[in-house]
């Protein structure tokens, strides 16, 4: 009996199979890890270049807004202190952010760290609302950014004697 347990283990045919199978499920394991990191990785960057157009999109509203220096001109074109200026034609909207522009009557002076005097100079002080979103219509959810910058806008006053 003791003879023929030692011929069993000495007996070497089909290990190379057994060493074969399992590298060959090591190696699939690799490859479809793989797969998956490929994957990810490519809606990561996707969703990356969404985010990053909604941002341009907001951020350009805000920009040709602010190059319209009448936007800033309260009498007859705010209403609640609230304006829209994308529904005024002289301003183009080439990304379809949406802006609004709150004329802020609580803030007063000059702005913290400007250097003006308060004596010469009025403030009007305005705070412009945009949210952009992602241009590309690929996918179900596209991605929205929403930026403020507030405006000051100078005017000049009078000097008494002039």
């Amino acid at each position: 009996m003791r003879m023929k347990t030692l011929f069993i283990f000495r007996d070497e045919s089909g290990v190379v199979l057994v060493i074969a199978l399992l590298m060959m499920v090591v190696l699939t394991l690799i490859g479809i890890s793989s797969v998956y990191t490929s994957i990810f990785e490519i809606k990561h960057s996707g969703n990356i270049r969404a985010s990053a157009g909604a941002f341009y999109s907001a951020d350009s509203g805000v920009q040709v807004v602010v190059a319209n220096v009448g936007n800033f001109n309260v009498p007859g074109k705010y209403s609640n202190n609230k304006y829209d200026p994308f529904s005024d034609p002289n301003n183009p909207n080439p990304t379809k952010a949406k802006v609004t522009i709150q004329y802020d009557t609580t803030q007063e002076g000059p702005p913290q760290g400007s250097g003006f005097s308060a004596i010469n100079f009025e403030f009007e002080h305005f705070v412009i609302g945009s949210t952009g979103r992602d241009q590309m219509d690929l996918s179900i959810v596209r991605s929205a950014c929403s930026l403020e910058q507030k405006v000051v806008k100078v005017v000049p006053t009078l000097q008494g004697g002039y």
